[in-house]
């Protein structure tokens, strides 16, 4: 038997990334010590945590109940994105045609190939997260459930610790919708999705956000027939409305997938192996969709729910997160938080971020400040779609009056020659100065040109400045560039237009007709 053939949990790479993430014969640390830090979560925020204390020679524990790495490493971007890149391939495969390659006959992509590709590379990466290597650091890792008993105590499947300061790092799960007859149905959340050994020849997918959208793209390429229900008026809701438009013409046209937007479930149900799905639409349509497998991507909630923060003191927002404050210290002065379990912002680089934040803050009473709109993202379908700092709907609710500039990547030559002119770049000013305040990128590298407009924020590089970088030509970042001459040429102001044209007449006289 083949590793693909095997049971997903049995294949010699599954073997390996377990055991190095939690240890079967893992020895305790011993009970009842005291910690300068106490990092209870090992994913991402966790990890950055224990071992940035650790590096400074800080006693620090870390606490995960689970693996190690957290949702990043296990259930996220790295499982997902392995999927998405492989789906990449199959339609760039289909689409040799316009480059002047002759079509073959299409075979359809080895799904259970493709798992173990990903399953290979995720295991591959998962040494940088072990329980060795962390101990090797200098931290104590314990592998249990922790409940906080004190305002500076905590417990570890019994056993007792005591902290000078804590960190809440646990992350988030799915969010379950309350749908009569869900529970009762075998169906796919983040956490199980990439356990799958068969395509489901028709996949469900219930929601519309980054998550939603990410795999239902991947899975229509890979060969399912895809429905997509939203319960909003458009897809990714959160981005800039052209932005959603041009990413649905995308799965309808091109990636042939069903997108239901407005419609709500009303009910599910189950029966020899198939899925049945009755949903209703805003203007009073019913339906019953049938599919084999359904994907729940309905969004995520915080994990907080057996910590018993009421012992420590520890306060939750009205939508169920740690609530912090613009240090991320919560209201225990003795514990913070950060990542997803006190933010909307569930993003990788957000929880590393705040992790480095809350460590400053918490070891030397610093006053480092959490910005969530420094934080950029992207949701990786193709095109891509990402966005740092604010919209025009932030802009105005938040009383900011901007001016935007908007190139699209059909004017672009590198986007011509590569075959990929959907999308555009966009940014946000504010209105009297050339001062950058937020960007949408919408195209295949959306992700990676969103860092170049994240870092002149940073450093308050304005489209002045932009303006006058050189850029290699030719490549997609000149749209940011062109950008760039748009604003300069709003400085010339009919008035400044006729001075200019003065001075010119001025310094540069024509000779005078005979």
């Amino acid at each position: 038997m083949t590793d693909a053939q095997m049971p997903p949990d049995q294949t010699p790479e599954e073997i390996q990334r377990r055991e190095l993430l939690h240890p079967e014969n893992w020895p305790a640390p011993q009970a009842g010590s005291e910690y300068q830090l106490v990092v209870i979560g090992g994913g991402t925020a966790g990890l950055v945590a224990a071992a940035g204390a650790a590096g400074l020679g800080t006693r620090v524990a870390l606490i995960e109940r689970n693996l190690l790495g957290g949702d990043c490493l296990n259930t996220g971007c790295v499982p997902s994105k392995a999927l998405i890149r492989a789906a990449r391939a199959v339609a760039a495969n289909r689409q040799n045609s316009q480059f002047g390659i002759p079509a073959t006959e299409f075979t359809a992509p080895d799904f259970p190939t493709v798992m173990q590709r990903m399953r290979t590379l995720r295991a591959g990466i998962a040494p940088h997260d072990s329980a060795q290597r962390f101990r090797e650091l200098g931290v104590d890792v314990f592998f249990g459930s922790a409940q906080f008993t004190g305002t500076s105590s905590i417990t570890v499947d019994d056993c007792p610790l005591r902290f000078s300061r804590a960190m809440i790092a646990t992350g988030s799960q799915p969010l379950l919708p309350p749908v009569p007859g869900l529970a009762n149905c075998n169906f796919l959340t983040t956490e199980n999705l990439f356990e799958l050994e068969s395509l489901p020849a028709r996949l469900v997918v219930l929601g519309g956000g980054p998550i939603g959208v990410e795999m239902a793209q991947t899975f229509a390429r890979l060969g399912s027939a895809v429905t997509l229900i939203e319960t909003g008026p458009r897809i990714l809701h959160r981005e800039d409305p052209d932005a959603s438009e041009l990413l649905q013409q995308q799965l309808l046209q091109q990636d042939g997938i069903n997108l239901l937007t407005q419609t709500h479930v009303v009910e599910i149900s189950e029966a020899s192996g198939t899925t049945s799905i009755s949903v209703s639409h805003k203007h009073g349509e019913s339906r019953q969709i049938k599919c084999d497998r359904l994907l729940v991507a309905a969004g995520r909630e915080a994990r907080v729910r057996s910590l018993q923060l009421n012992h420590a003191g520890v306060d939750l927002t009205a939508d169920g997160l740690i609530q912090v404050n613009e240090f991320l210290q919560t209201s225990n002065p003795m514990v913070y938080a950060a990542g997803d379990v006190c933010t909307t912002a569930r993003f990788t680089h957000a929880a590393d971020r705040m992790s480095r934040i809350a460590l400053r803050n918490a070891l030397f009473a610093g006053r480092a400040r959490f910005q969530p709109t420094e934080i950029p993202r992207c949701t990786y379908t193709s095109p891509e779609v990402a966005h740092v700092g604010i919209d025009s709907q932030l802009a105005k609710s938040s009383g900011v009056t901007i001016d935007t500039f908007t190139e699209y990547f059909s004017g672009n030559d590198r986007s011509i020659l590569d075959g990929d002119t959907l999308g555009f770049v966009r940014i946000h000013v504010r209105r009297g100065s050339d001062r950058i305040l937020g960007a949408t990128i919408v195209g295949e590298h959306a992700g990676n040109l969103i860092s170049e407009i994240s870092v002149a924020m940073a450093g308050n590089v304005g489209l002045k400045k932009l303006a006058d970088v050189v850029h290699p030509y030719p490549t997609h970042a000149d749209a940011v560039r062109r950008i760039g001459d748009q604003y300069m040429r709003t400085r010339l102001t009919p008035f400044n237009a006729r001075l200019l044209q003065r001075w010119l007449n001025w310094r540069f006289p024509l000779p005078m007709k005979k």
